[in-house]
């Protein structure tokens, strides 16, 4: 299914007329926007798969939302979608198919890659997953020692270890008791090291995550978490505590891994887009195997709606074009995701590789260079602890930084009082980076006071507000919801890469400084001359060569 791209897409009218909007949007407050509109709330708001995403506080009109439909038009958005969901070799840089959306598929229908049906392998793995959960989960494997296993070490990095640790934390309240989930990804001993400090090497299994079984990061960690179990259990010990998830064989059995005990996955699942796979083993592992197929209920869910429902009504397609009309239009270089959520703390770090390492690109398609900005920085903390950091800055440091709030109507966590506070919060300020707060309020507020405080502070207490935001309530976090959160946000990227005309499923840009890592350590080692580096580079080996 070909589907071509504006070749100047910035000379199409739909771009054209929204840059002239733009013009007009920079005079124009939020706070006379609502005033005008009594009925902006209920305008610019959706409904949709149990999900309330209200946009009503963006700097958008009714023209300019139908300007951003006409644009995701031009751009034929359906029709890609249509080839997402046919498997079509969308990633055409490496030849792969994109089919994420195959490993929550629970349907009977097939889905194809290449001619065939992927949904029996995708069914044999994850029947493979079940059995193992129950069988760590009821006692039925067994450490070398014959003691349980209550402990285990995922060891990945980057999609390995991003995903399944973030929703790990998040659905902390669904965790399986007397088996704790642990995550090891930084190549520096310091992260292994402190995780295994309070270990028994006899109650603890490693997950090694790594596609290619090479990954130096995962390798190193794995050989040095292998030297602390056969130190402690002796070397016949590693097919008790270990398994992988990988697709190379032969090197995870040189490793000492049983081959039986090896989850599979598949290469039209990009990193990034692998929580679903084999690499939720962890997930799974800390939160039941029924929970597990929930989650992956959740992000089918998000699937239907994606690929089924008009554009006007999408849910990822609307924050894709709002991100496009903050980043392309009004100049916003970055987006603070604000999670009202303890459980949800690291979603912005989630959230920073799927979307950065996804778009963060200059480079189009059709191997041209862009003229215009693609992803924006993304960064952000749990409310309210963000709010005694960085709202300072957002609130009047003189910035245009769009904000995305994330809340739950009822709480994954009972303690009376909490949870009706931290709502409070969060709506107060997206409405504070609203509605702002002029001289005049700020005076009349300081001669209001009880005790009168002095007018020179007027100034000191004046919020520009026009602050862009977005607020997306969920239900509440539990495995369905969550696996719609995450898929929300998969197909927000998709979109954005079809507006922009970036393949959103390579990544070239991580491969640059491993290949120059990979030069450097010998000479770091001491092993090999430092020879042809530039001045900064050779004075930091010299500094740091261990022979020396």
């Amino acid at each position: 299914m070909a589907v071509t791209h504006p070749v100047n897409l910035t000379s199409t009218p739909a771009w054209i007329a929204l840059a002239n909007l733009a013009e007009t949007a920079r005079s124009i407050h939020l706070r006379d926007l609502f005033t005008a509109d009594d009925q902006r709330f209920t305008r610019f708001s959706l409904r949709e798969e149990g999900f309330l995403l209200d946009y009503s506080k963006q700097r958008i009109t009714t023209d300019s939302m139908a300007s951003l439909h006409a644009l995701w038009q031009t751009v034929a958005g359906a029709q890609w979608i249509a080839r997402l969901r046919a498997g079509d070799t969308i990633n055409h840089t490496e030849g792969r198919a994109v089919l994420h959306t195959a490993l929550r598929h629970s349907g009977s229908e097939p889905i194809y890659c290449a001619g065939q049906d992927v949904m029996p392998d995708v069914r044999r793995v994850l029947d493979k997953i079940a059995r193992f959960c129950n069988d760590i989960h009821q006692g039925h494997w067994r450490g070398a020692t014959g003691e349980r296993i209550r402990d285990v070490i995922n060891i990945g990095i980057g999609g390995s270890d991003l995903g399944p640790k973030m929703a790990s934390r998040a659905l902390t309240a669904q965790h399986i008791p007397d088996i704790t989930v642990h995550y090891v990804s930084n190549l520096d001993a310091a992260h292994l090291a402190t995780v295994l400090a309070n270990l028994d090497p006899a109650h603890t299994l490693f997950i090694i995550a790594s596609k290619t079984f090479t990954t130096q990061e995962t390798m190193q960690n794995a050989a040095s978490a292998r030297a602390w179990l056969t130190t402690a259990l002796g070397e016949a010990a590693v097919a008790q505590h270990f398994v992988a998830v990988s697709t190379n064989l032969p090197a995870v059995a040189a490793f000492g891994i049983d081959p039986a005990n090896v989850f599979e996955f598949w290469d039209w699942v990009g990193g990034r887009f692998s929580l679903w796979s084999a690499i939720g083993l962890p997930l799974a592992l800390a939160i039941g195997m029924d929970n597990f197929r929930q989650f992956l209920a959740g992000g089918a869910a998000m699937d239907a709606h994606f690929f089924n429902t008009p554009a006007e009504r999408n849910l990822p397609v609307t924050l894709a074009l709002l991100e496009l009309w903050n980043t392309d239009f009004l100049g916003a270089e970055t987006r603070a995701l604000l999670p009202y959520s303890q459980s949800l703390e690291l979603l912005p770090s989630y959230l920073q590789q799927l979307e950065m390492e996804s778009n963060g690109k200059q480079v189009d398609r059709d191997g041209q260079s862009v003229t215009y900005a693609t992803a924006p920085i993304l960064w952000g903390e749990a409310g309210t602890n963000g709010q005694h950091a960085f709202y300072q800055l957002i609130h009047q440091g003189g910035r245009l930084i769009p904000c995305e709030f994330i809340a739950c109507i009822e709480p994954d966590f009972m303690l009376p009082d909490h949870h009706a506070k931290l709502l409070a919060h969060c709506f107060a300020q997206s409405e504070a980076l609203m509605r702002g707060k002029t001289l005049a309020e700020a005076t009349a507020e300081l001669a209001a006071a009880v005790s009168p405080l002095p007018t020179f502070l007027a100034p000191y207490k004046v919020f520009p507000g026009n602050q862009p935001s977005t607020t997306l309530l969920l239900p509440r976090l539990n495995p369905y919801t969550l696996g719609q959160l995450i898929a929300l946000y998969e197909h927000k990227v998709f979109a954005l890469g079809v507006l922009w005309n970036l393949n959103s499923f390579d990544q070239w840009g991580v491969e640059y400084g491993k290949q120059l890592a990979s030069r450097l350590l010998p000479m770091i080692e001491g092993r090999t001359a430092a020879t042809e580096l530039d001045s900064s580079t050779a004075g930091l080996v010299a500094a740091c060569r261990i022979a020396d």
